[in-house]
């Protein structure tokens, strides 16, 4: 697809429909960073979701662009990239991003953009159109990222429980309120750095396909700002559907439970954004907070939630796959 064959108009309307999305990842997957600060009692919903927001956009001076690498030339082959794929691509994700928010099920957003992807490519070009390598490190993310909060925020609950042993319930429930404050704050820097990136590896693919940019040169700054400012507006807007799942349903949070579980998923996400993976926020919060519960006793966690979320988590690449092929052959009439 070369440049001339992609009109200017046709160009603004797929950044504006990445930059919903963008909003969409932001407004979905709010209850990430802020379902233990609020179920906890250390913010009110207005100002946890302002709070998220501000770092989702200070994440921008905190992370170099692996992420927006991998997505932009990691995940399917950039020759087949068009303006059609990239649309498949984002009304997949989108439909999928609706779907789950309407039912408040925690899925990502991460994975329904890669599986948005895979599904667009596969209509156009069949299997040989995937780069295997980028799309089985994303897979199998799925479950290493929630196993790693699982294990990060039962040893931080195990250490914490050793540590402050003597100290009174009050006195434990006084420090680690204001200590949330500090581990909710990381965990929306890890939950900017690498979901806005995601979007920002869509619209670079656009840009290239478009001719408008070459695989060579730096990734514009007006692309970096306006994700990382869209993923922060969406926060600001939050998902209080998923928020009552995140918080409450999975297991019952203490200030001192918050702080382990986002501290473990924000260890996390500072792990994978260097390594230049696209990680599910969802995934590795929700693994955090199974930690946190069943490190006080396996009764803790409702598992019959935590199944259904799983479900959710398998289910949402092919699903906004076969969603972004349909949307992929819509687009070749439409656009």
């Amino acid at each position: 697809m070369s440049g001339l064959e992609i009109s200017l108009g046709v160009v603004v309307l797929l950044v504006v429909l990445a930059l919903a999305f963008d909003f969409m990842n932001g407004f979905h997957d709010a209850a990430n960073s802020i379902a233990t600060v609020v179920s906890t009692g250390v913010l009110k919903p207005h100002q946890a979701v302002a709070f998220a927001a501000f770092f989702n956009i200070v994440a921008i001076f905190i992370f170099q662009l692996k992420v927006a690498t991998t997505i932009g030339k990691g995940t399917i082959d950039p020759a087949i990239v068009d303006h059609i794929v990239i649309f498949g691509a984002l009304v997949g994700a989108i439909a999928w991003n609706l779907i789950t928010w309407y039912y408040g099920i925690p899925s990502s957003s991460s994975h329904a953009l890669i599986g948005g992807l895979v599904g667009a490519a596969l209509a156009k070009s069949g299997p040989g159109a995937l780069i295997t390598s980028g799309v089985l490190k994303t897979v199998a993310f799925i479950f290493v990222s929630p196993l790693l909060g699982f294990i990060l925020g039962t040893l931080l609950m195990v250490a914490v429980s050793w540590l402050f042993f003597r100290t009174t319930p009050r006195k434990v429930d006084k420090w680690f309120r204001r200590l949330q404050l500090l581990s909710a704050g990381l965990y929306s820097l890890g939950h900017g750095g690498n979901d806005a990136q995601k979007t920002i590896g869509i619209i670079w693919m656009l840009l290239i396909a478009a001719g408008l940019s070459q695989s060579t040169d730096p990734i514009p700054v007006w692309v970096v700002v306006c994700c990382y400012v869209a993923i922060g507006l969406g926060t600001m807007f939050g998902g209080w559907r998923i928020v009552k799942t995140m918080g409450q349903k999975i297991t019952k949070l203490k200030p001192v439970g918050g702080f382990c579980a986002e501290t473990g998923g924000a260890m996390t996400l500072f792990l994978a954004t260097a390594l230049g993976i696209p990680v599910s926020t969802t995934h590795t919060i929700t693994g955090a907070i199974v930690g946190v519960g069943s490190s006080r006793k396996f009764s803790a966690v409702r598992w019959g939630v935590a199944g259904g979320i799983v479900w959710a988590w398998i289910l949402t690449i092919p699903c906004s796959a076969l969603f972004a092929a349909g949307a992929w052959y819509l687009g070749s009439f439409l656009l």
